[in-house]
């Protein structure tokens, strides 16, 4: 299992999105990975929330983390990791 890094650029997101290491990490290593662009790859997940955005302090149930990032040789680097809120059910 490759190691995973952290840009600086990914924390700063992370920080100011309200996504925590272990979520991208999880999702990395767990969510189907999808093309992106300039050879980059794609995973998102959905997690439980139940609390509020430090985006704009709206409850919310749910977050889907969206992480960008570099599949390179000896290791796995975030370039930068979106995060989407909602209270909406999947079906």
């Amino acid at each position: 299992m490759k190691p995973i890094r952290f840009s600086d650029h990914s924390k700063i997101q992370m920080s100011l999105r309200g996504a925590v290491e272990r979520e991208v990490e999880h999702a990395v290593r767990n969510a189907n990975w999808t093309h992106a662009k300039n050879n980059r790859f794609r995973a998102n997940m959905r997690f439980e929330f139940n609390s509020h955005s430090p985006a704009n302090a709206k409850y919310y149930k749910f977050k889907t983390i969206d992480v960008i990032f570099v599949d390179e040789q000896n290791e796995i680097v975030i370039v930068t990791v979106k995060v989407y809120y909602s209270n909406e059910e999947e079906f």
